[in-house]
């Protein structure tokens, strides 16, 4: 198949829309309340979607900490509505920003019809809307496009494992190497920066789909702002015209943050972006061109395990969040444990040992409220021909299952996108980490093995979208 027929039967789309909050309105990243007080640079939902005669997808990104499932859930509600994209077929992801809104407790608030400050409860009617017009406008604008593939290098060091192997055994979070007792990283990083290249029939780029494994909380302060997925935006930009949309899929990076710990010095969110941005725009003029772009769409509901939460831990939570509210000193892990266990709670049991909205803020859910013992997730995979795939997982995952994904796709390049449809997870570690324990362990709302289950799941739609997509022997080899 020629280059401009399988322009013809694939059409993509792009669209961007603004969902920055007003300020005075809550900022997540933390466990407790901060009110913004101003904005460096806008957040934005960035929507790529893809049509042809076969079917339809489509993917937003958002610059947030999260995705709530009550928010995807009624994004991809409405969106289908107004597209006829099949919800299932629609993935909302979260760029995973610490300068975003904590806005779980609004959205909470809205869908149940409860009162709140006005400012609040209009923002929602924005966070929803807005990702929604994203979309609806990608879909108008989907028109035949030169699809381009590839991968580039992150040979600037700017991603770290953050975890550490003491000497003990044991695994501790953000430790120094100047500690004599770290032996090592507790695992690897990921230095590919997937790639998915947009031009319209002229060769102009229109969108520029990448993918790193790297945490997002390189900003601090109370302004709202993109961390640095922004200056990634701005230096394709400056090399590729104002009117590229820059849509970043933060890769599985649970375990990875931006803090080196050899050195005093941390890299900020300009330094960052700018690199990944320049290694990205070197790499372009190398990406292989998509000679034959069959989209296959697969999705499948994952029941994860979750940890319990009894009635005497809910009791203790409580009594730790009461004494961290009144700011007495409280011990890191057992306020993020404190914080989980009252999740937890609201999650297993149709009637929660708490009050759940009394206490805390983030992780309130209407419609995962007394789901039992497991929870229900969504695994989505969207292939493009022979060449490329966009899995799409929730969590915050570890870069081990999502290496372990990549290293097995029978995909030329593979894009894990983390953070999708669902946020409630929390970290999502593989088995071995569950033993080394330390934060993200604690911080994980699931049983051992829930991670090794997502890689099986995204293995086998893989598998299933390879065998579904046509043949490829009549494609001409790519110049």
């Amino acid at each position: 198949m020629t280059t401009a027929n399988a322009a013809d039967s694939l059409r993509v789309g792009v669209a961007e829309s603004d969902i920055t909050p007003p300020v005075g309105f809550p900022m997540a990243g933390y466990y407790h309340e901060r009110l913004s007080d101003g904005t460096i640079d806008p957040l934005k939902a960035k929507a790529i979607v893809f049509r042809d005669a076969h079917a339809e997808s489509a993917l937003v990104v958002c610059d947030l900490i999260g995705i709530a499932t009550d928010l995807s859930r009624a994004i991809r509600q409405r969106a289908s509505e107004k597209t006829g994209i099949p919800a299932s077929h629609i993935v909302i992801s979260a760029t995973h920003s610490h300068t975003a809104p904590d806005y779980m407790k609004a959205l909470y608030l809205k869908l149940g019809g409860e009162r709140q400050d006005a400012i609040r409860a209009e923002y929602i009617d924005k966070l929803i809307n807005s990702p929604v017009e994203a979309i609806v406008r990608a879909h108008a604008a989907a028109k035949p496009a030169e699809l381009e593939f590839g991968s580039a290098t992150q040979t600037i060091p700017v991603s770290f494992n953050r975890r550490s192997v003491m000497r003990d055994g044991s695994v501790k979070t953000w430790q120094s190497y100047d500690n004599p007792n770290v032996v090592r990283a507790a695992g690897p990083i990921d230095p590919e920066i997937a790639l998915l290249t947009v031009r319209d029939e002229d060769g102009k780029p229109l969108g520029i789909l990448s993918n790193f494994a790297l945490h997002l909380d390189t900003v601090g302060g109370m302004k709202w702002s993109a961390d640095y997925p922004f200056f990634i935006e701005q230096t394709l930009r400056k090399a590729f015209g104002s009117e590229v949309i820059s849509i970043f899929g933060t890769g599985c990076c649970g375990d990875i943050n931006h803090v080196n710990p050899r050195s005093k010095d941390r890299n900020k969110a300009d330094f960052i972006g700018n690199s990944i941005g320049e290694s990205i725009h070197k790499q372009l003029t190398q990406l292989k061109r998509i000679e034959r772009a069959d989209l296959v769409v697969k999705s499948r509901v994952v029941r994860l395990p979750l940890q319990d939460a009894t009635k005497e831990e809910v009791a203790q939570a409580i009594k730790t969040l009461a004494a961290a509210n009144r700011r007495e000193e409280v011990d890191f892990f057992e306020h993020v444990t404190a914080y989980k266990k009252l999740i937890l709670d609201q999650f297993r049991h149709r009637e929660p040992h708490a009050v759940t909205a009394e206490h805390i803020t983030w992780g309130l859910s209407r419609s995962l409220a007394g789901i039992g013992e497991t929870l229900p997730v969504d695994v989505t995979v969207m292939t493009l021909g022979r060449d490329v795939a966009i899995v799409c997982l929730p969590g915050e995952i570890f870069v081990e299952l999502g290496l372990a994904i990549k290293q097995a796709s029978p995909f030329n390049t593979t894009l894990v996108i983390e953070l999708a449809n669902s946020v409630e997870t929390i970290y999502v570690p593989h088995r071995a980490a569950c033993v080394g324990g330390s934060y993200e362990v604690t911080n994980s709302s699931l049983q051992p093995g829930a991670g090794e289950l997502l890689v099986e799941t995204a293995l086998g739609l893989l598998r299933e979208a390879a065998k579904d997509t046509p043949s490829d022997t009549e494609r001409k080899p790519t110049p």
